[in-house]
């Protein structure tokens, strides 16, 4: 047998002497080698990806985007198999239970992307809603803008984007020469998401806007150099690398585009989405098992509709009622500030009432924005953007005031309870002010852990009294409609064999979303197969392990507590947190 301590002698002697000069012993060989394992790797990650570096308030790397080139991918393939190879060889029954768990997550964190890396995901870096170059396209909220070194950073990623963008698009070229490439139907209009960026005019670009407010910070000596630099950046590297994307998005990608649109027919497509299930919900389930949840949800939450239309004197069908929802003019704002002031009251009275719910608040607030114009006609109605580790912004709680007939109030409470409070904000604040846990499960993000907790997040609202208009409660069980169908409509596409149609049409006939959504969602689920399985998935496991901590423990059952439980070890897979759940139970 290898000796596994002779892997990185030099980061574990230091290991050992920062220990020593701490006073404390060292640890067991493999506890102190998991930990060397995972501090590599989290400084491999950063330097590789030196966006996710600045995300998470590591700064050595701000001046570079990361590399696409296939011949990096191939190196950072190599580079997690090998260490992979390395934990394994960790005897993992020596470890203590929570390095136990860290073990678990990155041994699944690293094999998905090497399963993602073998099924060639990077292939197909766009979806139908988003992509390499909406990412980029808010770089000015995701940097520090403090200093003239930070605008320098700033200024040096806006002239690398030309190479980063074509390095992207020679995989989008060996993708269509494999047969990796995204459905035509949902690529039409997707010039749309590169358009805004095509400015003859500096001041018309997203980019402009650091160079245009400077803080007191930024010297006014320096303040026309770097606008100087920044107008030639944008104007002669940005907007040409994106006229450049546009040009070879419909002259080359379009006319290849699939004509299929499951999953299910890329190459090794069933194995291909019985991987996207796995990674996405935690769970050992097949595509049928999947399905026949979410019919099962579809026929409860109904019933429950049924009921609340019963409530308002609606006599007739769903369908009908339905209709009403999404034409009758009170239940639209006027005009997009009212929106935004609507979900902002809904957002502070919530806030008045997580004391009573959690033991453990996070420090960083939120705001309410809307979604950036550049990306509005194709997004989602609403969205979470947490705060850049270490910078000075709030996380933001963005709501699409695009297409306003689209946007009902009805759906608003629902919307905010997932987005900002005590969704998305509340539970990805507290991850980032955690303390004691290695780096990559501190910045993990599990789908069906984080949205699981916002689609509980919106239930919560029912507790707590949030949902007083019985068109609010519909609107809280229209999206709970929403997830539990999305289980029927993403297996159906990308495991059964349904048409973009047959997928509108049942969400047409089940949900209250707007026929704009209707579109837009279809396409989301098309192009971005087994995300959104993640939500009712992992809602269903919250609900049961809350049950079951309430049957276990009865009159001593602490709603606080159980959530500090759920949310203080970080995102886990799920199958992880009931285990760290029925260990608490144990304990108690």
């Amino acid at each position: 047998m290898r000796d596994r301590r002779a892997t990185c002698p030099l980061v574990a002697v230091l290991v050992f002497a920062a220990l020593f000069a701490a006073g404390c012993a060292p640890p067991p060989a493999d506890e102190a080698e998991l930990r060397v394992l995972f501090e590599e790797a989290w400084e491999f990650e950063l330097a590789e990806d030196p966006l996710r570096a600045t995300a998470v308030g590591r700064h050595e790397y701000d001046d570079r985007l990361p590399s696409a080139a296939a011949t990096d991918l191939a190196r950072r393939d190599a580079y997690w198999r090998a260490a992979l190879e390395r934990l394994q060889g960790i005897d993992r029954d020596a470890l203590s239970v929570d390095d136990r768990i860290s073990y678990d997550l990155f041994e699944r964190q690293v094999s998905d992307r090497l399963a993602a890396y073998e099924f060639k995901e990077h292939l197909v870096p766009i979806t139908a809603e988003s992509g390499f170059h909406t990412d980029f396209a808010r770089l000015p909220e995701r940097v520090p803008l403090a200093t003239v070194a930070d605008y320098e950073n700033y200024l040096a990623r806006l002239e690398a984007f030309p190479a980063w963008a074509a390095q992207q698009q020679a995989l989008m070229r060996d993708g269509i020469a494999g047969g990796y490439v995204l459905p035509r139907a949902v690529l039409e209009g997707y010039e749309a998401t590169i358009d805004p960026h095509l400015v003859a005019e500096v001041e018309d670009s997203v980019f402009w806007q650091p160079l245009e407010n400077f803080p007191p910070t930024v010297p006014e000596a320096a303040r026309p150099r770097l606008r100087e630099r920044g107008e030639r950046a944008i104007l002669e590297r940005v907007v040409p690398a994106y006229r450049g994307f546009r040009e070879f998005l419909l002259g080359e990608y379009v006319p290849a585009g699939r004509e299929t649109l499951g999953a299910s027919e890329l190459p090794r497509g069933g194995e291909y989405y019985q991987h996207l299930i796995r990674h996405h919900t935690t769970l050992d389930l097949s595509a049928e098992e999947v399905h026949e949840i979410g019919r099962s949800e579809v026929e409860r939450i109904l019933a429950e509709m049924r009921q609340v239309m019963e409530r308002v004197g609606h006599r007739g069908e769903l369908d009908g009622f339905l209709e009403r929802l999404r034409t009758e003019a009170r239940f639209f704002a006027a005009d997009g500030e009212e929106l935004l002031m609507r979900a902002a009251w809904i957002a502070k009275r919530m806030d008045g009432k997580l004391p009573a719910l959690f033991r453990t608040l996070p420090r960083l607030p939120y705001g309410v924005e809307p979604v950036p114009e550049h990306l509005a006609p194709r997004y989602t109605a609403g969205r979470y953007v947490p705060a850049p580790q270490g910078s000075t912004r709030p996380g933001y709680y963005w709501v699409n005031t695009y297409a306003l007939e689209s946007r009902p109030l009805w759906a608003l409470t629902a919307l905010t309870l997932h987005e900002a409070v005590p969704g998305h904000h509340l539970q990805n604040a507290l991850r980032q002010e955690l303390e004691g846990l290695p780096e990559f499960r501190r910045f993990s993000g599990i789908n069906a852990y984080g949205e699981g907790w916002a689609l509980y997040a919106e239930w919560l609202g029912v507790e707590t009294g949030m949902y007083e208009d019985p068109y609010d409660d519909f609107g809280r069980l229209t999206y709970e409609m929403w997830r539990a169908c999305r289980l029927v409509v993403d297996t159906g596409l990308h495991a059964f064999g349904w048409t973009r149609q047959q997928a509108r049409d049942y969400l047409a006939a089940h949900t209250a979303l707007s026929r704009h959504e209707i579109a837009t969602e279809t396409d989301r689920y098309i192009s971005w197969a087994g995300q959104a399985l993640a939500y009712k998935l992992g809602e269903l496991k919250i609900k049961e392990l809350r049950r079951l901590a309430e049957e276990t423990l009865g009159a001593e059952f602490d709603l606080r507590e159980f959530h500090d439980v759920v949310l203080l070890a970080g995102p886990l897979p799920l199958t992880v947190l009931e285990a760290q759940v029925r260990a608490w139970l144990e304990g108690r």
